[in-house]
Formats: C-alpha cells, structure tokens, sequence
C-alpha cells in the first residue's frame, strides 16, 4: 500500500468502501455482507446508515481479539464524532463505561463487579429458578396458545436485570418502555435521547435514595461508591443505564433466539430433552451460533497507525470488530455454520474481548440455562402455534430478536 504526502493510504490502493445497508434479517440469518468480507475482505472499510465517513470493519477471529486488546484502539475517543454507525445516536451515555479506556474504565468495573461476585451470583441463580418457576405457573394457566416472548422471554431477564439493579417490581414497565425505546435504530433520535434523560434521572435518584451499605444490589452498590469518591455520579448512572439496557433488552432477544433455535432444530431439542447435563454446553454454542445483533456495536479511533492483518489502519480512523464474524471463523470453529452441541473447544466471542467484555455474561448464562432447561420440563411437547415462515422479526433492531413467539402445547 502507498501513501499520499501526508501519511494517509493512496485512494488508490486503500480498500474500497462498502456501504452496509443491514438488512431486517429474519430467524437466524447471517449478514450476506459480513459472511463475504470475512472471507474476502477481513479488514475492510465500510459505511453505516448514520453518522459521517467510513469505518474500518476486522471481522477475523484473531484480528477482532487484537483490536479488542490493543490500547491504540480508543473507545474514548469516540465521543462527539460523527462516526458512521447504524443507530441514528449514541446508546451509552457520555460517562458510561462503554466509552471509557483504562485506567478509567478499569476503575469502573471493579466497582461493578462487586454486584457480580460469587455470592451475589449465587442468590441471583436461586432467584431465578423462583421468577421462571412463577412465569411457568402463570404459562400453564394461561393455557395454549401463548406468546413466549410476552410471558417468558421479556419478563424473566427484565426481572432479573431489576433485582440485580435494586428497581422494583412496580417500575419494571418504565424499564422495558426505555429500555426498548434507547436500544431501537427505528425509534428516532429524539425519542431515544428523551427516552435516555428519562431513565437517567430515575438512576440518578435511585442511587441518591441511601441503600444498605452491605447490599449486593447495584444501586447500592453505585450509590456507596459515588460518596466515597470512587464514582462520579454521572460515570454511576451511566453504569446503571447500561447494565439495566443491556440485561433486559438483549438478553430478552437472545434467548428467545435460543428458543426459536430449538424449536427449529428438533433433532438439537431432542438431545437436550434427553441429556439435560448437555444444557450449559448447548448454551455456549448457541451463543456463538445466533446471530444476536445487527451489524455491530461501539466503534474505536486508532490513536496512532496500526496494522491490523496485514492493513494498515491510520491514526485518527474509527474501527469496528465484529463478534458475529469472528464467532464464523472456519480458522477457529470447523464448520462454523452448523449448530453443533458437540463443539467442544469454543472459545466464542458473544460476550465481547478485553475490557469491554460483558460484566452481566455470568448472570446472562445462568438465565439461558434456567430458561431451556425449564421450559420443556414443564411443557414437554411445546412447539411453535403457526408456521415458521408466518413468524415476524423485529424491524430496525439493534439487537435481534422475534416480535412474537407464539407456541402450543
């Protein structure tokens, strides 16, 4: 590759750009064009819907893992800029950890994992066998036919995600309303943003509200480490507003995903009846199989030149990696587009690499677990009420899911 005079790779030998338009993918569809760069363009440059410019895309395996790790990759640095991207605004907040680099970031994390240490892990899994448990209930006198995702797959993690956070029972509906409203690129800018401020002062007073100083709950948590100066206020709500986000809404979509995956997949579904040791296992697998997300999540700025598999990446240009791909490498996973339960080395991505990997994925495992394994126990025959064509996804979704899950039994 060549350079211009000022440093920067010659137009004619940088890589073309690709404009990712993201389609409203259906199921577990992969991204045609993420797919096609993995395998002919592993470090490419492409354009979202919103925001200016092109992005650099790595999508390799390794690639993804190095610009995860690297600190010349600044999530920082992001702020303010108009990077290319495919929601219409920002979902993290200006002093969330997700745009934090360390030391700071590191900063913020230890305090969060306070609320994800083994004991409080340990209440949570005994939590959440009682709230699906109570789903269940409700499920079977209900009757058939039901919508899973309206009865099991939202409520559960948005129950969870609350107690996990200190948000009571009564307010779980605000949660899901911002929640849902934040985290969609069909929502608008205006209404995400209001959305955003609304949810905000609600942790903002949560936090202010005095919790018992030896709680494992989030806010209390937030709130003891913001009077000892560990935390601004505004680096605590952001951690709350992310946290309570991310636990409810993705976790929501992923599971029933997972779900979806089974009941399409019988002969999967079949041995997971049979051996219910498999489910942890099956778990791992289907977090790297399902493609969870649209295009991809934060980007990065190279904060000086870096080559990246072979391509050199200029200081100053934004980058994202992508999980979904790198969680396809055939270099990685043999036949890395078949559900396989007997996958035994899986060293998949879905959580993320480096500092930014998921604080919630523990409790998002035990949840998974929880939710498979009790779901045909309780309705052994369970399977879809309408053919799988007639199933709608939702549109213009950062993370993916089914609108409706109907199912009979």
């Amino acid at each position: 590759m060549t350079t211009t005079a000022t440093g920067t790779p010659d137009a004619a030998d940088a890589p073309r750009v690709h404009f990712w338009a993201v389609p409203d993918l259906t199921g577990l569809d992969f991204d045609p064009l993420l797919a096609r760069l993995l395998h002919e363009e592993p470090v490419t440059r492409v354009r979202l819907p919103h925001g200016e410019g092109h992005a650099w895309l790595v999508t390799r395996y390794e690639d993804v893992k190095f610009v995860t790790v690297d600190p010349r990759f600044s999530r920082q640095a992001v702020w303010g800029r108009p990077v290319t991207r495919l929601a219409p605004h920002f979902i993290p907040m200006a002093d969330a950890v997700g745009f934090a680099d360390p030391p700071d970031h590191t900063r913020m994390r230890r305090v969060v994992a306070r609320a994800f240490s083994a004991r409080a892990l340990r209440s949570l899994r005994a939590h959440a066998q009682s709230v699906m448990d109570g789903l269940l209930d409700r499920l079977e006198e209900q009757g058939p036919p039901a919508d899973l995702m309206e009865t099991v797959n939202r409520p559960f993690p948005l129950a969870m995600v609350s107690e996990l956070m200190g948000v009571p029972a009564t307010d779980h509906s605000l949660m899901a309303h911002w929640s849902d409203t934040i985290i969609s690129a069909g929502a608008g800018r205006e209404a995400s943003e209001r959305a955003k401020d609304e949810m905000s002062r609600y942790f903002t007073d949560l936090i202010a509200g005095g919790h018992a100083p030896d709680s494992d709950q989030l806010a209390a948590v937030l709130a003891e480490a913001v009077a000892d100066g560990t935390l601004t206020e505004e680096e605590a709500v952001g951690l709350a507003v992310l946290i309570q986000i991310g636990g409810a809404h993705a976790v929501r979509n992923n599971s029933a995903n997972m779900v979806y995956a089974l009941l399409t997949h019988p002969d999967h579904l079949a041995r997971l009846r049979a051996d219910p040791a498999l489910i942890p296992q099956a778990v791992e697998e289907l977090l790297r199989y399902i493609p969870h997300r649209n295009a991809v999540g934060l980007s990065r700025i190279a904060l000086e030149d870096v080559e990246v598999g072979g391509v050199r990446i200029p200081a100053g240009d934004p980058v994202y990696v992508s999980y979904l791909a790198a969680n396809r490498d055939p270099d990685v996973f043999a036949d890395p587009a078949r559900l396989d339960f007997d996958r035994a080395y899986n060293p998949h991505v879905a959580f993320g690499h480096g500092p930014h990997y998921c604080p919630g994925a523990t409790l998002a495992r035990i949840e998974s677990e929880i939710l498979l394994g009790s779901l045909w126990t309780r309705f052994p025959g369970l399977r879809l009420a309408v053919p799988e064509e007639a199933l709608r996804w939702q549109r213009g979704a950062l993370i993916r899911g089914p609108e409706t899950l109907p199912v009979t039994w």
